[in-house]
């Protein structure tokens, strides 16, 4: 139990020193994993503009103008939300615009009955509110001569704790369900790093970790780059390789930020 207790100790001095060396620029690179998936899917958009409108006019019906339309305001609302959130300005409205693609594109494409793509969307949305989350500490901190009330910083809270237990939904999608001795290692780890995220309990070694961890999976699964373009299998893994890549970009918003005051790191601070 001490062995164990001092590899923690070691590991959080480990993810602490990561922090220090990278806090100047972490930020800068978790908003651009964050916002990878739609800077790539407003460009998709744009090269695929008639297989999209076709598509969309196909499936619903709606007339070509709304088809044109849709595509139209996907293309617009990612790619200038984009530019936006990673110039930091109008962050706020930026990401609200995202989660309206987020939600727009969940009835087109039916993503709602699909678990596995459902539960990747609203990951997406947790790195949203962590952004929103990010953008509420930098306001304060503009007007931090100003007095204020000890609440006014509680909606931050909980936009990360809703940020943290979204982000993890792109792990149980992960999860292989075989009585392999590596499987379910990988499953039992993958929980209790999941479970960790959630409840805010050694925050930060436990985001970083999972970056690391996806960061794996994400280059060796999902290399899209050794398919074909031609092949529908190369779409589906770029889908999958920057739907990762900005749960990433989460994650390490998580390990910069910190898990915020609704945690168990935080209430360990006042035993």
């Amino acid at each position: 139990m001490a062995d164990m207790r001092h590899l923690m100790n070691q590991a959080e001095d480990v993810a602490d020193q990561f922090l220090r060396v990278t806090k100047h620029y972490l930020p800068h690179v978790a908003r651009l994993c964050l916002v990878s998936t739609f800077l790539e899917d407003g460009v998709r958009m744009w090269f695929q503009w008639s297989e999209q409108s076709e598509y969309i006019e196909s499936s619903w019906s709606c007339g070509r103008f709304i088809a044109f339309m849709f595509v139209l305001l996907n293309l617009l609302g990612q790619l200038g939300g984009c530019v936006l959130i990673l110039s930091r300005n109008f962050v706020q409205n930026a990401c609200f615009t995202l989660f309206g693609v987020i939600g727009l594109q969940t009835v087109a494409y039916s993503i709602l009955w699909d678990p596995k793509f459902l539960m990747r969307n609203l990951s997406l949305g947790g790195g949203l509110l962590l952004l929103l989350a990010e953008c509420r500490a930098e306001v304060r901190r503009v007007f931090a001569g100003v007095p204020s009330l000890g609440h006014q910083s509680s909606p931050k809270h909980l936009l990360q704790l809703g940020g943290r237990v979204l982000l993890v939904l792109m792990f149980m999608t992960l999860l292989h369900f075989d009585l392999s001795l590596l499987s379910v290692l990988q499953n039992l780890v993958g929980t209790a790093l999941m479970v960790l995220v959630a409840v805010g309990f050694k925050t930060k070694l436990a985001a970083l970790t999972l970056v690391v961890w996806l960061f794996c999976i994400n280059v060796t699964i999902n290399s899209f780059w050794t398919v074909p373009s031609y092949k529908p299998t190369h779409d589906f893994l770029k889908y999958d390789f920057f739907q990762t890549t900005s749960v990433i970009g989460g994650l390490l918003l998580v390990v910069a930020m910190g898990p915020g005051g609704v945690s168990m790191d935080e209430k360990k601070k006042e035993w």
